[in-house]
């Protein structure tokens, strides 16, 4: 969800400013179809490069375009005759993908035309090619699919991190109890909850009792492409009578200070989970894409964070009944939804005793699941499983 706001925003703020020139769009998607062959019509305001290839498992004709956006308030038609279902959605790098899903194999080729409603690119499935000079012909070798948001039905993925480790024990309770070796045990059984979710999938930033730096975890989010990161801890104070758990998302003033450090060090920096690189772009361009960027995944961060509190209510004490914000490291990449758990204060006898339990660690796992799972399910990441099953039910409510 996050990525899709950023580039929209990004794009409409940039091209207001005249930053550069507006992308070609995608307005209209129509089909016609026979029985054993089908024509896919695509309409935009400007011609575009395309790449047309196929994938299998299912069967798919696939076309990438680039420096595209989809118009706002497209849909796509409905699957009919050789065609299953037509997915619109987009690419990292400005590439807008088209997915054709069949029924079975046929070969396709794609030809750009211009007519009465402007430029055209037309695909022909099944059917012999009407300007072999103009057309382009799907790879014939099948292509695997990549973590691609057209998709339509990848898994979301959630990196759960356990706080400190190795060398850093965290938070002692009065019993010896050391952070480190119960929030492992809660990101443990909170992966194994995710795993066994149809549509979504845990990373662990630290499977074992290792040392990362807070860096190295947002990292290593970064290379799952997580679509949320959640950080597990426990919370310690002098105060051994205060307990329960809070939930933290990252404070405007820790965004302000990290947009800093990425535009000091954008040379060294990765792309935008967007596919918007830094590298390229002056102080003033870069200062916007990340402002914009920053700002769409606090507002993403605090709606999955407020799920999830809400579901620790339900099984347990909480010590901070709205959200709070802080600038903790770890929350602090600028492109993915991100919390900190502190499950409970491991510095209160009762609430140490609690956190060894494993039936304690099962419970905290499973209200911060369910917290997750609630926040996808109503703000599903494009091309997920989860948004195809929001897309179902939209369409079954307006059906009746």
């Amino acid at each position: 969800m996050i990525r899709n706001v950023f580039l929209w925003g990004a794009c409409s703020l940039l091209a207001a400013r005249g930053v550069f020139a507006a992308p070609t769009e995608l307005h209209d998607v129509r089909l016609s179809s026979g029985a054993a062959s089908a024509q896919v019509t695509l309409y935009f305001s400007a011609q575009t490069s395309h790449q047309l290839f196929t994938l299998d498992h299912p069967d798919r004709v696939v076309v990438d375009l680039k420096d595209t956006l989809r118009a706002p308030g497209l849909r796509a038609p409905e699957g009919t005759g050789p065609i299953d279902t037509i997915r619109v959605g987009p690419r990292p790098k400005g590439i807008l993908r088209v997915v054709l899903q069949l029924k079975n194999p046929l070969p396709a080729r794609a030809s750009w035309e211009r007519g009465a409603e402007g430029v055209q690119l037309v695909i022909d499935l099944g059917s012999a090619p009407r300007n072999a000079a103009a057309e382009s012909p799907a790879a014939p070798t099948p292509v695997l699919a990549a973590h691609a948001p057209a998709d339509g039905d990848r898994d979301v993925i959630v990196a759960v991190d356990a706080g400190h480790g190795g060398q850093d024990p965290g938070a002692t309770g009065r019993r010896g109890t050391r952070e480190k070796d119960v929030v492992l045990a809660i990101a443990k059984a909170l992966a194994e909850r995710i795993n066994a979710e149809p549509g979504m999938r845990a990373v662990l930033t630290r499977p074992n009792d290792r040392f990362l730096t807070l860096r190295e975890r947002i990292q290593r989010a970064r290379v799952e492409k997580a679509d949320l990161f959640v950080s597990v801890h426990a919370d310690s104070i002098r105060n051994r009578d205060v307990s329960g758990a809070s939930v933290y998302v990252l404070s405007e003033r820790g965004a302000t200070d990290e947009n800093a450090r990425w535009l000091a060090e954008r040379e060294n920096a990765a792309d935008l989970m967007g596919g918007v690189s830094l590298t390229d772009k002056d102080n003033t361009l870069a200062s916007v894409l990340l402002d914009l960027s920053q700002s769409a995944n606090i507002s993403a961060s605090m709606t999955a964070a407020q799920g999830v509190l809400a579901a620790l209510d339900r099984v347990g004490e909480v010590r901070k009944r709205q959200v709070q914000q802080a600038g903790f490291v770890v929350l602090k990449s600028p492109d993915i939804p991100s919390m900190l758990v502190e499950t409970a204060y491991i510095s209160n006898p009762a609430e140490e005793r609690r956190l060894k339990s494993g039936a304690q660690q099962e419970k905290l796992a499973n209200a911060i699941f369910t917290g997750l799972r609630g926040y996808f399910e109503s703000n599903p990441p494009p091309g997920t499983r989860f948004a195809s099953a929001r897309r179902a039910t939209q369409l079954a409510d307006a059906d009746h």
